[in-house]
């Protein structure tokens, strides 16, 4: 009988180690994935399970990965505890696996998605197009407008009035609300002109003239 019991006890045991070899194996093999995803730059669509000091936990396989809060967004999150249960998608960024460390990232992926959503809006704007704006800084060599869908464009000096004027500052004010004709889309820039809106103007009104009564 005591033998018996030895036999079971030694069967539990190579059963255990087999167990734990094989356990020790599969993690490593996940490890390499977490690897090469981030070598290939995979996209992962992972649930938030966990909001520590400074970021919030997520899972990948199994291993425990952490997303640092700067790296959640484009701008500073108030709130972590608004991320918990939340759908997001990630990349790896950071795979250590003798120290356990698995860190991810969103960041990436925000900017390209921004950016193509920019590009879109751009590729929008037509040139000729008369547009409302709000002056939203002044620097000697323009101002800068800000247009809709958070777009923005310069008014060159020169292109503010056909009046002569030194600095953008001298006939212009921050918040100031202007009209504004596209007059160029280049390279993501977008030119602008208050100067060619006066300069139709004047043209209508000399057409206007000329036509008899």
């Amino acid at each position: 009988m005591a033998e018996e019991v030895k036999e079971t006890r030694e069967d539990f045991e190579a059963q255990l180690e087999e167990s734990l070899n094989k356990a020790s194996t599969n993690e490593d093999a996940v490890w390499n994935r977490l690897e090469q995803m981030k070598e290939d730059g995979d996209v992962l669509a992972l649930t938030v399970g966990g909001v520590v000091n400074g970021g919030v936990i997520v899972y990948v396989e199994g291993i425990r990965g952490f997303i640092p809060a700067s790296r959640l967004s484009l701008s500073y999150i108030e709130d972590l505890e608004s991320y918990l249960l939340k759908d997001i998608e990630v990349q790896v960024i950071d795979v250590d696996q003798a120290n356990n460390r698995l860190v991810l990232s969103a960041r990436e992926l925000l900017k390209e998605k921004e950016k193509k959503e920019r590009e879109e809006k751009i590729a929008n704007i037509k040139v000729g197009s008369v547009l409302t704006g709000t002056v939203e800084s002044l620097q000697n060599y323009g101002a800068f407008v800000r247009l809709e869908d958070g777009l923005s464009g310069l008014v060159h000096v020169s292109q503010i009035s056909q009046k002569r004027i030194k600095f953008p500052k001298d006939v212009l004010n921050v918040g100031d609300e202007v009209q504004v004709k596209v007059i160029g889309v280049k390279d993501g820039k977008i030119s602008l002109s208050m100067k060619a809106l006066e300069e139709d103007i004047q043209e209508e009104e000399e057409v206007k003239v000329e036509i008899p009564k």
